[in-house]
């Protein structure tokens, strides 16, 4: 999720052949709910947040290392699914 258009978002995912949909979030309001920025900040930080089933946070990733990140995510997943 970025604050970018669904536009940009779009040409983002088709230029680096991403295999996801990206949510975009142009007024903050869900970075905001989920802790991950708050109004003042002027670019999305490098941050995930894992939500569980329930809508809830289940993990907050403060420092995402891109190369390892995927990984982590997805033993956490297997773990919020175990």
């Amino acid at each position: 999720m970025s604050y970018d258009s669904t536009q940009a978002n779009g040409n983002f995912k088709e230029k680096q052949a991403f295999p996801y949909d990206l949510l975009s979030d142009l007024d903050k309001s869900a970075s905001i709910a989920y802790g991950v920025t708050t109004a003042e900040d002027a670019r999305t930080p490098r941050r995930s947040v894992l939500i569980g089933p329930d809508g809830k946070v289940a993990r907050s990733y403060a420092t995402v290392k891109p190369a390892d990140h995927p990984e982590q995510v997805l033993a956490d997943l297997d773990a919020l699914s175990g």
